[in-house]
């Protein structure tokens, strides 16, 4: 075989091999590798983002963190007790970047002021308070809540670690005061000194699950308790007593029962219910301004909101909580075989609780609990008629009889 013959390089095949070869260029922040664009774009398209250890800016600390570390990021912290980003102690340092970097709901309150930070888990919990909620005095921020989280906070400062389970507070994040219920944690975070330099507090909001099971009780007790009705009135009547116990949910109710075409009357009704919004009857036919809307769930046998209690009633004080009501919801009883309600349901909506998706299904399965129970009594009531009439026709046939 015949060996071929090498040659060397030349100027031009150097200048082009050259250009696939990284090279070093020179920045203010010290010495970068950086490709051509034939290969250098695409291979930093699959590089990590890498942490430039020689950057001395004061917060290239802060890398990531979300939507949380952007307003960190940009926000004058010189304004605020904790003094500009430079000057805070490693200690600092460390504990936001651990905070920012967590998905899960975590706030730091730092110094003697109590300088509040937080992630983007922890961002929906403040409500409408975000984003001035951020570097906030967190005592100030959560005041509302002070009597529920106050004890286990100071304990914490102490250098105790507190715990707390389902605990129920009011705050006023979304403007209202809102019942809710959180698990968490405060823990002492120890700085540079040795001393607790702030609070490390993990959160999670458990609400829905204690609302939820408090509301499974209140269906439970319903169908027990009304299901024992051997008439439909009764079981309005039981159904009204059952729901005095859970003002909580339901800080009135009225039943109101519909027999015939021209009124409707109050069947049934809860606890210390105010006499300007439980009316003996309601009238039906034209909407009454100053009355509850029978007429429309009547004719539409479809639940209708009340959103104007103040308009219709004047200030309506009723429940456990001194705010006044302001909504209502208006239900049908339709028991099957009926082609429109036999009686409507009145309930008041809680002045702490939003009126979402689950508070209107609870509403609506409240409404089916006690539709059963009607159906129930109205059933026992029809074979009760039955055998009474049957009696009857044995003791006429008896007395025939005996003649």
């Amino acid at each position: 075989m015949k060996r071929q013959k090498t040659t060397p390089f030349r100027g031009t095949d150097l200048q082009k091999a050259d250009a696939f070869v990284p090279k070093l260029v020179t920045s203010s922040h010290g010495l970068t590798g950086s490709m051509t664009p034939e290969l250098g774009s695409a291979v930093s398209r699959f590089a990590p983002e890498q942490v430039d250890r020689n950057d001395t800016r004061s917060d290239a600390w802060l890398v990531g963190g979300g939507e949380m570390g952007k307003v960190v990021r940009s926000m004058d912290w010189s304004k605020t007790p904790l003094g500009p980003i430079e000057s805070w102690p490693q200690s600092l340092r460390t504990t936001v970047s651990l905070c920012l970097a967590s998905n899960f709901p975590i706030s730091i309150a730092w110094g003697p002021e109590h300088v509040q930070i937080y992630n983007d888990g922890y961002w929906p919990i403040c409500g409408a308070k975000h984003p001035g909620s951020m570097g906030q005095d967190f005592s100030e921020c959560w005041a509302s809540a002070w009597p529920a989280i106050g004890q286990a906070f100071e304990r914490a400062l102490a250098g105790e670690t507190s715990f707390l389970e389902d605990q129920r507070m009011f705050l006023d994040r979304n403007g209202y005061l809102e019942e809710t219920f959180f698990t968490f944690s405060f823990s002492p975070i120890r700085d540079e000194t040795g001393g607790v330099g702030g609070l490390f507090h993990p959160v999670t909001e458990t609400t829905s699950k204690m609302v939820g099971q408090r509301r499974t009780r209140v269906l439970r007790d319903l169908a027990a308790r009304a299901g024992k009705a051997q008439t439909g009135e009764e079981a309005l009547t039981l159904a009204a007593e059952t729901l005095s116990e859970f003002g909580l949910d339901i800080p009135f109710a009225l039943f109101y029962l519909v027999e015939s075409g021209k009124d409707a009357r109050l069947a049934g009704e809860t606890t210390a219910v105010p006499e300007c919004i439980a009316s003996p009857t309601v009238k039906l036919g034209e909407p009454q301004p100053s009355a509850w809307p029978i007429s429309e769930v009547v004719g539409a046998n479809q639940a209708v909101q009340v959103s104007d209690l103040d308009g219709r009633f004047g200030v309506v004080s009723c429940g456990p909580y001194p705010e006044p009501l302001k909504t209502a919801l208006a239900l049908p009883i339709t028991p099957p075989g009926f082609e429109r309600p036999m009686a409507v349901l009145v309930a008041g909506v809680s002045s702490r609780l939003p009126l979402d998706e689950g508070y209107r299904a609870f509403y609506d399965l409240v409404a089916a609990t006690v539709t059963s129970a009607v159906a129930t009594a109205r059933a026992y009531e029809e074979e009760r008629r039955r055998a009474e009439a049957l009696a009857e026709i044995d003791r006429a046939k008896t007395a025939f009889f005996q003649m």
